[in-house]
This record gives C-alpha cells, sequence and structure tokens, in this order.
C-alpha cells in the first residue's frame, strides 16, 4: 500500500488502497494508520478527486515529506559520503586527498561531540564519565557501542560496511578520526581511539582509556 500511494503521486483513499493490495477497507485503515503513526504517511479528511458527495468526508493519505531510511544493523553510507564530499570540496594546497578526508572526518565527529557537550554541559571529563557520552554519541551514529571494561568501549557495528571492505586501510583511518573527533568535542581526557582487530561484523576502532582513573572518574 505504501508503495502504491507512492506512485498515486496525490491522496489515496482507503477504498482505493484497499483495493490495491487486495485486502478488506477496514484491514486496510489498520495499516494506513499504523503507516501515519510511523510517520511514514500523512491523513487529512478531503474530498477524493475533488469532488463533494453526501455523508462524511472521507479519510486519504499521501507519503509524510520526510525521508526515511531503514538498516539492521545501522548503516550510515551518508555521513561517509558527506565526510568523503568535504574533503573534496575542502582539499588544500599541498594536501592529498586522504589527508583531506581524515581531517574532515576529525572535523565532523569533533562537531557532534561539541554539540552533545553544549546540549550536556557535563563539565570536566576524566575517562569514565567522557566514555559514557562518546558511547551516546557512537550510538546515535550507529556504532553500537560496547563498554567492555570501565575505561574500554568495543564498537560492535560498523556504519560504513561493506565499503569498508573495499578500502579497509581508507575507511578504517576515516572511523579512527571521526571518533578522535567526537571524543575531542566532548573534551574528554585521557581517552584515545584505537585501531584493533575488528569483531565478526563489528569495527576496527575501539576506545581506551590511556591514564589511571581517579576517584569519582
Amino acid at each position: 500500500m505504501y508503495a502504491f500511494i507512492r506512485s498515486a503521486r496525490r491522496p489515496v483513499s482507503r477504498d482505493e488502497a484497499a483495493a490495491s493490495v487486495g485486502i478488506s477497507r477496514k484491514l486496510a485503515a489498520f495499516h494506513l494508520d499504523k503507516l501515519v503513526d510511523a510517520g511514514l504517511l500523512s491523513a487529512r479528511y478531503e474530498a477524493v478527486g475533488g469532488v463533494r458527495k453526501v455523508g462524511r468526508t472521507p479519510k486519504v493519505y499521501e507519503p509524510a515529506a520526510t525521508d526515511f531510511t531503514i538498516t539492521i544493523p545501522p548503516r550510515r553510507p551518508d555521513l561517509l559520503a558527506d565526510i568523503l564530499l568535504g574533503a573534496v570540496i575542502t582539499e588544500r594546497e599541498g594536501e592529498t586527498a586522504r589527508q583531506a578526508t581524515l581531517r574532515v572526518a576529525a572535523d565532523r565527529g569533533a562537531e557532534f561531540g561539541t554539540a552533545e557537550r553544549v546540549d550536556a554541559r557535563p563539565g570536566r571529563l576524566g575517562p569514565e564519565r567522557g566514555l559514557t557520552f562518546a558511547e551516546t554519541v557512537l550510538t546515535r551514529h550507529g556504532f553500537e557501542p560496547s563498554r567492555d571494561t570501565p575505561t574500554r568501549v568495543g564498537l560492535r557495528n560498523c556504519p560504513f560496511h561493506p565499503l569498508a571492505a573495499q578500502a579497509p586501510d581508507l575507511v578504517c583511518g576515516v572511523t579512527r578520526a571521526f571518533v578522535t573527533g567526537v571524543v575531542a568535542g566532548l573534551q574528554v581526557s585521557h581517552v584515545e581511539a584505537a585501531l584493533t582487530a575488528p569483531r565478526t561484523g563489528g569495527c576496527c576502532v575501539e576506545l581506551r582509556g590511556t591514564h589511571p582513573v581517579s576517584p569519582g572518574g
């Protein structure tokens, strides 16, 4: 039904949606309203085709104006594309394409880390509390962080897969630069993003504390 409504290029009634997939109007209404609840469709009451008839004005549906991408596990090719595009646009004299890409990746990570810090206002961050805030940012971008120890966070998912398999050195470098930027933006002391052997389906980077933890983290 969703595909039918998108292709219609006009508001669609429950009767039309039901007929498109061969189900009852009542069952179609149930699923259409679920799609509205999920934000995929918008609904209103309107005469179909602009023709008013006797009785209640029918409910019609059309695609919501929001773009949606759903992947399990999370994938972020848009973030990688943004980094690569930024590198092309801002490449500096004497800078290689790889250097520009890593610079932009670090800048993007720092932007997200800074935004989290401004929003949360956490004050001074040592390794343990800093890693907690870093987990929040990295979760939002699909890395599925896992707190292995109080001062070590593994990343169970590579949001740039399967592109990482095509250029592992470059993409792993981008990931490390991005995660390093997140830490820098959060202003976390004594934490580094280190390359590691990726777990099956996981990421090639982990966060590690580099200094003894003081009482209170």
